[in-house]
C-alpha cells in the first residue's frame, strides 16, 4: 500500500487529521508540510492510479473539484494565484497538489513551480491545532459555496 492508499484509508476510517472536506472524487487534505500557507491535497477515492484510469464523468468531478479547492484557497488565503499539479511518479495514486501562490513569495521562487523553489524538508509541519483555523475556513467555503459536504 502507497501512502496515498494509506492516507484514503485513513480519511475513510476518519483517522487522518490533515481532512478539511470530502468532496465527490476524493479527500481534501492540508498538507502535511506547508511550504506555502494553504498548501493542500486532493486525494481521489476510489484510489485509482492516474487521471486516465477514470471514465469522463469522473475526470470531470476530480479536474472540477480540482478547481473549486482553488476557488476556495483564493477566498480563504488571498493567495493571487493557485498552481496545480498532478505528478503521482513517486506514490502512483491519483492526487493532486493545489498551492497556493502570493505575491509576498521572493523573486527567484515566485517564477518557480513550489517543488523547485521550496524545500519540503525545512517547511513548517501543518500540526493540527496550527492549521485548525484555515482548515475550518476552507471548509467552510466549501459548504457554503458548493454545498459538497
Amino acid at each position: 500500500m502507497n501512502l496515498i492508499e494509506e492516507r484514503v484509508a485513513m480519511a475513510r476510517a476518519s483517522t487522518n487529521p490533515f481532512v478539511i472536506s470530502r468532496l465527490p472524487s476524493g479527500w481534501l487534505v492540508i498538507g502535511d508540510v506547508q511550504p506555502l500557507p494553504g498548501y493542500c491535497l486532493l486525494l481521489a477515492d476510489p484510489v485509482v492510479p492516474s487521471l486516465n484510469a477514470l471514465d469522463a464523468r469522473q475526470r470531470m468531478e476530480f479536474l472540477h473539484d480540482m478547481a473549486m479547492v482553488g476557488d476556495a484557497l483564493l477566498a480563504v488565503t488571498g493567495c493571487d494565484r493557485v498552481n496545480y499539479e498532478i505528478w503521482g511518479n513517486s506514490e502512483p495514486a491519483l492526487h493532486a497538489h493545489i498551492m497556493p501562490r502570493y505575491a509576498t513569495e521572493a523573486d527567484g521562487k515566485r517564477q518557480r513551480p513550489a517543488c523547485m523553489g521550496y524545500s519540503w524538508s525545512d517547511s513548517p509541519s501543518s500540526s493540527v491545532d496550527e492549521y485548525k483555523d484555515l482548515k475550518d475556513k476552507l471548509r467552510a467555503y466549501l459548504e457554503q459555496k458548493y454545498q459538497t459536504v
